[in-house]
């Protein structure tokens, strides 16, 4: 499951394939030489690591900080109100349907001027907000939080929430499926963000179940062909939330599981969310998993800019209900422990 493995969908399940490999041949055949051949190696990358057995680390003991900062680099182009405004890297750009551009340089111009520019086009202190925000970003006045998901919402909730600049932190998935093909998929309004993170949960393990048959197939890929057949492409069918609610029992990997729940989680404008947030993807390239990151900005009472998040992992959660283990293993959704970990993330 790696992050290679994000595209190049292909339907059907192998049968009549010209190099005769079907579904139930590999799980046959294969299975057992992944039993003889690769069992090692597939605990080597599912169990150790951690450093709970033997060297490694988790998202707990890691300096996340590095990871999240290498790629993030909030954009803005949005309209206030009834006014374009566009951020980039070192400037807020003003531009009214009627007068001149206004240009803010975010390490010259303090907000005093942006609250001038606010006053004028009565954009009700929103464009002071993403200005201040998006000044104190690049001066680098800001700091992560991390927190398991239920500390999340009660720290964010009711919290001086910031919606400009989650929308400036999305990435290009912002909003690119319809809110009402999400509220069908969760059970949940997607505007509800902490009642949409469990409806997500239960619309996966509804709708879908990991798939342990692709999962055999890359093990076999990876650790019995040394990669010199692409096994996995006979066991791929679209995933989009569509054909999920069509299909109604789809095998899903997790970097899929990733990709929906950022789509979700950012499938309406942040100013209309409970809780405004932008989705990113956690990749753990040591143990080929991928799951996701969310954050929260807001302010203080004192005025600080913070980044709350927390990791969510909708892969264990569906698992772990394909095996009828919640009761011994829970809901798997908290990803904000030592059974996981991080080496890249994308925003």
């Amino acid at each position: 499951m790696s992050d290679d493995d994000r595209s190049g969908r292909t339907d059907g399940n192998g049968d009549g394939d010209p190099d005769g490999l079907s579904r139930r041949r590999l799980l046959l055949g294969g299975g057992a030489a992944l039993s003889a051949l690769g069992a090692g190696k597939a605990a080597h990358n599912t169990v150790l690591g951690y450093g709970r057995i033997g060297p490694g680390t988790n998202l707990r003991d890691q300096e996340l900080t590095p990871l999240l900062t290498e790629r993030l680099a909030p954009r803005y182009a949005e309209p206030i109100g009834d006014t374009p405004v566009r951020a980039g890297a070192s400037t807020l750009v003003v531009a009214p349907d009627s007068g001149d551009e206004t240009r803010l340089s975010f390490s010259a111009d303090d907000p005093a001027a942006a609250a001038e520019i606010d006053r004028q086009t009565g954009s009700d202190g929103r464009l002071t907000a993403l200005f201040s925000d998006l000044s104190a970003f690049h001066a680098g006045e800001y700091a992560f939080e991390f927190h398991r998901p239920t500390e999340f919402f009660e720290r964010v909730e009711g919290a001086d929430a910031r919606p400009e600049t989650a929308a400036a932190i999305r990435d290009a998935r912002d909003r690119e499926v319809d809110p009402a093909v999400i509220e069908r998929f969760a059970g949940v309004d997607p505007a509800a963000t902490r009642a949409l993170v469990g409806g997500l949960l239960e619309g996966f393990r509804e709708h879908t179940n990991y798939d342990v048959p692709r999962y055999l197939a890359g093990s076999v890929e990876d650790n019995v062909l040394l990669g010199a057949h692409d096994v996995r492409q006979y066991f791929e069918t679209d995933v989009d939330f569509a054909s999920l609610l069509e299909a109604d029992s789809s095998g899903i990997f997790c970097w899929e599981l990733v990709f929906r729940s950022i789509e979700a989680l950012q499938a309406v404008d942040p100013t209309a969310q409970t809780v405004p947030v932008a989705a990113c993807y956690v990749s753990d390239s040591r143990h080929k998993h991928a799951f996701t990151g969310v954050l929260c900005p807001i302010r203080t009472e004192g005025g600080e800019l913070r980044f709350p998040m927390t990791f969510l992992d909708y892969t264990h959660s569906t698992l772990y209900d394909d095996l009828r283990a919640t009761a011994i293993l829970g809901d798997g959704l908290d990803a904000y422990g030592t059974s996981h970990r991080a080496t890249d993330i994308y925003w």
